[in-house]
């Protein structure tokens, strides 16, 4: 500790040192019988801040460390989150390919049933037709049979 009542000893201005000793304290060796100059509690005071900086700077590379960590944690995700989106969308094309291709093949045994169905119903209807062409024709050839019988009695006057 500093004596109130001594004077305080001025320091002189130093010449010019390299950087490495400018940033270090000047601490004047104490006088048989004085105490120390009022610089212990600055040098004290110096060391706390050299040893907060330093936990300061700890904690910045902490932090960024953290984010480091959290970018490569965010990225690991977003390639799950990318992975099972193309598996899911994969999937469902496949489902929607299985499903086009089962459509079409009952589409296609749809059209050949309704083919067949066609084609039995055209000859079925060209049957009754035919039928009822010969039925016709046969009616007529009857009719005029019996006219033309009719007409040879009307002739021969029978």
């Amino acid at each position: 500790m500093t004596n109130p009542k001594e004077p305080i000893k001025k320091v002189e201005p130093q010449e010019e040192r390299p950087a490495a000793e400018a940033q270090e304290p000047v601490v004047e060796a104490p006088a048989e019988g004085r105490e120390a100059p009022a610089m212990g509690p600055l040098a004290e005071v110096l060391g706390r801040a050299e040893q907060a900086y330093a936990a300061y700077m700890d904690a910045q590379k902490e932090v960024a460390r953290a984010y480091k960590s959290n970018e490569i944690q965010v990225e690991k995700a977003y390639k799950a989150a990318e992975e099972q989106a193309n598996k899911a969308c994969n999937e469902a094309v496949e489902r929607a390919l299985r499903a086009r291709e089962k459509a079409e093949q009952e589409t296609d045994e749809a059209y050949k049933q309704a083919k067949e169905q066609a084609k039995r119903t055209y000859e079925a209807d060209v049957r009754k037709v035919l039928k009822v062409r010969q039925d016709t024709i046969t009616q007529a050839w009857n009719v005029r049979t019996e006219t033309v019988g009719q007409a040879w009695k009307i002739f021969a006057r029978e």
